[in-house]
């Protein structure tokens, strides 16, 4: 009896392999590896009681491995207190990963703060797991709207902390072949 059971399981897992493999599709092909890539939002720190949010969805195509500039996708941030604050959209221009650190900039796309439009700025982010950290080029610059941008994937240290419970950066890291 129990040879029979297997066999029959065994004849089933034949059957669902087999009816697998035949509905396979180009879709399902194994995908190549992107060269790097930074996703996830989180809630920055502050004792103060600030409500700063960081979101990023960037992406280094395999194709494109060798040149960080064409890194696609955007990010967006936003920093609020006492019901005052602002947000921003950007466009990324430049991601660069090494390990689990990466840095992301782009040109500001969409603002309710004056002057920021059209201002590149730059975020360095470190996937720590559940303490995960975050820095930002207007750090040292100042804010976007006063001009003073840093150059394509340039930012600060990742000094910010990430509010508890709220990190979810995940970092793929860039390999380029030297």
């Amino acid at each position: 009896m129990k040879r029979r059971t297997k066999i029959a399981l065994l004849g089933s897992a034949l059957l669902l392999t087999a009816g697998a493999a035949s509905a396979a599709t180009a879709s399902d092909a194994p995908r190549e590896r992107e060269a790097a890539a930074l996703t996830g939002s989180a809630k920055l720190y502050r004792s103060d009681g600030d409500d700063i949010t960081f979101s990023f969805d960037a992406h280094l195509a395999a194709k494109d491995k060798a040149d960080p500039s064409k890194a696609t996708g955007t990010f967006q941030f936003s920093h609020y207190l006492n019901g005052s604050g602002a947000r921003a959209e950007v466009k990324v221009d430049c991601l660069v990963t090494g390990g689990k650190v990466a840095v992301v900039s782009g040109v500001i796309t969409e603002s309710d703060h004056p002057g920021a439009e059209g201002r590149r700025v730059g975020v360095t982010v470190h996937d720590l797991g559940r303490h995960d950290r975050l820095g930002h080029s207007w750090a040292a610059t100042g804010s976007p709207s006063e001009g003073n941008e840093p150059p394509k994937c340039v930012s600060s240290a990742p000094y910010e902390k990430v509010k508890k419970g709220t990190g979810d950066f995940t970092v793929v890291p860039w390999q380029p072949e030297l």
